[in-house]
C-alpha cells in the first residue's frame, strides 16, 4: 500500500498521545505477521519468497561451514550514521510525557510506557561491511548498542508503519521509513545483528530429524513478540560490557554455544565475564560441543544474512545439526519454557517429542500457515532446500 508522506498534525493531549502510542504498540505486537505481509505485498518475488530483504551474495548458494566465515573487527569509531531514530520524521508517532515533553527515542517510550521483562541496553557488534566475493563471507564489525541498533530505529520504523496501517484511509505517511531509503545500506543506520540458528536433532541410523521452534512471548521480549522463531536466537554481542569481552566473544560459534546453553538449558546469562573473560576451553558445555563438532557429531553452517522487511532487524542465518544421542545427552532435560517464551513440541505418539519433525508437512505448515518471524522462516526454508547437504544423505 502506498502511504503518502503527509505530516501528522498533533492536537492531542500528552495523555491521549500515550494512549495512542500504546494502542499502536499493541497493534504492532498483535499483528506483526500481517503487517509484514502488508510490507511484502509490494516487494519483488524473491523477497516475498524469502521474507527477508537481502543484497546479492547475502544468501549462500549452499550451506557454508561456519568455520570458513571470517569476522573482522574495526574498532575505530565511525561517524554518526545517517539516521539514528531521533529525527523529526518520527514526531508524528512520538508520545509525550505528562509534563508535555516529547519522548524522543523509541527505547525511552518503551521503557516508560510498556517495558517488557527483558529490556537492557548492552553493547553489540555493529555490522559495517559484508564481502561475499570469495564465496566464504567476510563480515566487518564495529561497535554499537542494542537500543541504537534494534529499538530506536527498527522498532520505531515498525511502529510508524503500524500507525500508518491503522490510519490507511486518512493516508498518514511513513516519512521515517522513506528517509531510511535502502534499508540494506549498512551506512544509513547503526546495524546490529542477531544470530538465528535452526537446531536440528538427527538420528543418523533412521535419518529421522526434528528441529526446534520457539514461540516468543510479547510480554517478555521487546522485538519479534507473538511470533514463532527458530532457536536459539541471540543478539551478536559480548557476554558483558567489560572491554576484554569484545575480542574474546567475537566469534559466531561461541555466541551460538552461549545461546544454546541459555535457551535450551535455561542457563543464566551471567558468565562472570564482568570480572574476567570467559575461559571457553574449560567450560564443559562449550568443550563438549566443540569436541563433537570436531569429530563430526555436530555440524554448524552459515546460510546467509537478511533483514526483516517490517522492522529492518538484521539476522545472520545459521543451522546446527546435532547427532541424536549427543542431543539427548546434552539437551533432553532442558525446560520447554525460558525467559523469552516456550519451545513448541509436536506430539509424536510416544510422549517424548523433543520438537517438530523435520518433514515437508511441518516445514510447509510453519512457512505458510503459522505466524513465523521472517528470520525464522528463512533459515527453515533454506535448510529444507539444502536438507541433503545438512543431513548428509
Amino acid at each position: 500500500m502506498d502511504y503518502a508522506a503527509s505530516p501528522l498534525v498533533r492536537d492531542d493531549t500528552p495523555q491521549e498521545s500515550q494512549v495512542s502510542w500504546l494502542a499502536v504498540r499493541g497493534h504492532l505486537n498483535a499483528q506483526r505477521f500481517a503487517l509484514t505481509d502488508e510490507v511484502l505485498s509490494e516487494a519483488d518475488e524473491q523477497t516475498r519468497r524469502l521474507r527477508l530483504l537481502t543484497r546479492p551474495g547475502w544468501i549462500a548458494n549452499e550451506p557454508v561451514p561456519l568455520e570458513t566465515v571470517r569476522l573482522l573487527r574495526d574498532p575505530a569509531p565511525r561517524g554518526r550514521p545517517g539516521l539514528d531514530g531521533t529525527e523529526a520524521e518520527l514526531d508524528g508517532v512520538r508520545p509525550r510525557r505528562d509534563d508535555g515533553t516529547t519522548i524522543l527515542r523509541y527505547s525511552e517510550a518503551v521503557a516508560e510506557l510498556a517495558p517488557p521483562r527483558l529490556f537492557e541496553n548492552r553493547s553489540c557488534y555493529r555490522l559495517l561491511e559484508v564481502d561475499t566475493a570469495s564465496g566464504s563471507p567476510t563480515l566487518t564489525f564495529g561497535s554499537s548498542s542494542y537500543f541504537a541498533g534494534v529499538i530506536d530505529v527498527c522498532e520505531a520504523a515498525a511502529h510508524e508503519f503500524a500507525a500508518a496501517s491503522i490510519s490507511a484511509p486518512s493516508r498518514v505517511g511513513t516519512p521515517f521509513r522513506d528517509a531510511l531509503g535502502d534499508s540494506t545500506d549498512l551506512a544509513r543506520r547503526p546495524v546490529t545483528t542477531a544470530i538465528s540458528t535452526l537446531t536440528i536433532r538427527l538420528d543418523r541410523r533412521t535419518v529421522d530429524a526434528q528441529f526446534l521452534v520457539h514461540w516468543r512471548d510479547p510480554a517478555k521480549v521487546a522485538s519479534g513478540g507473538g511470533l514463532h522463531q527458530v532457536m536459539p536466537v541471540g543478539v551478536f554481542q559480548p557476554s558483558d560490557d567489560a572491554t576484554w569481552n569484545k575480542d574474546n566473544d567475537f566469534d559466531l560459534w561461541k555466541a551460538i554455544t552461549r545461546e544454546l546453553a541459555e535457551e535450551l538449558l535455561g542457563r543464566a546469562e551471567d558468565y562472570g565475564s564482568d570480572k574476567a573473560p570467559i575461559d571457553y576451553p574449560t567450560w564443559p558445555f562449550y568443550a563438549d560441543l566443540t569436541r563433537a563438532r570436531d569429530d563430526g557429531r555436530v555440524g554448524a553452517f552459515w546460510l546467509g544474512l537478511g533483514m526483516d522487511p517490517l522492522t529492518f532487524v538484521t539476522d545472520m542465518l545459521t543451522a546446527v545439526v546435532i547427532d541424536a544421542d549427543l542431543f539427548d545427552d546434552m539437551f533432553a532435560q532442558g525446560s520447554p519454557r525460558n525467559s523469552e517464551g516456550h519451545v513448541v513440541r509436536v506430539e509424536d505418539g510416544t510422549g517424548a517429542g523433543l520438537g517438530t519433525p523435520f518433514t515437508e508437512h511441518h516445514v510447509e505448515r510453519l512457512l505458510h500457515r503459522e505466524r513465523m518471524r521472517p528470520a525464522g522462516a528463512a533459515p527453515l526454508g533454506l535448510a529444507w532446500s539444502h536438507r541433503k547437504r545438512l543431513l548428509g544423505n
